[in-house]
């Protein structure tokens, strides 16, 4: 959705995209009661969010990471595409090392969780929009420590499909590889998260953020 009234002078137009009506509900009227910031439009996915910053072209989107069909990931890669004056700042409630280092390899320029103060949020969006990086201290100590994201892009994939508890054989018809190859990289990714099965293999890389 686009708001209409985008002529604010020369404040900070604002991008919110957050897959919950009152997070971004919310946060459209924090930030609109700074003087200067202007929410230019609010989207409730990843795929809204892409259309939106090439028609408005915000100064900065808020993102949030887990949203259906195009997450925030995915998603500030493709603004930064499509809208390069469009800084990216993500905003979300999991604050999980491998999310930080996955945004800011997408291109996002600041990383905050959402208990953060108002104050402090319209601070972060201010510093983001001056070509500063903003990151959540604590997570971005935990990040240094934590290691990179030690799966390949297959192992993650086979990961994700793995999560619902469905078979080698009916990730391997999804993916358009053989039953066998699917259990190398399963097989692969459990040995990289010190996994004893796969269902613990998912659990540690959803919880590090690696999936």
């Amino acid at each position: 959705m686009v708001n209409a009234d985008t002529g604010a002078g020369d404040s900070i137009r604002l991008l919110i995209a957050d897959d919950q009506a009152l997070v971004r509900g919310a946060l459209a009227a924090l930030l609109d009661l700074e003087a200067d910031l202007t929410v230019s439009g609010v989207a409730s996915d990843g795929a809204e969010a892409v259309r939106l910053a090439a028609e408005v072209r915000p100064d900065v989107c808020l993102m949030d990471i887990q949203m259906p069909g195009v997450d925030g990931v995915e998603a500030t890669r493709r603004i930064r595409e499509v809208s390069p004056g469009t800084r990216v700042l993500v905003v979300t409630t999991f604050a999980r090392p491998g999310y930080l280092r996955s945004a800011l390899d997408a291109g996002a320029s600041g990383f905050i969780v959402k208990d953060t103060p108002a104050e402090d949020l319209a601070e972060a969006v201010r510093r983001v929009h001056s070509g500063l990086r903003v990151l959540d201290p604590a997570l971005a100590e935990e990040s240094l420590f934590d290691g990179a994201n030690p799966l390949s892009d297959r192992e993650r994939q086979v990961l994700r499909l793995a999560a619902d508890g469905r078979s080698a054989a009916a990730i391997a018809a999804e993916v358009f590889l053989s039953a066998g190859t699917v259990r190398n990289h399963l097989s692969a990714a459990i040995g990289k998260t010190g996994a004893v099965n796969r269902a613990q293999a998912v659990r540690i890389a959803s919880d590090k953020g690696w999936i």
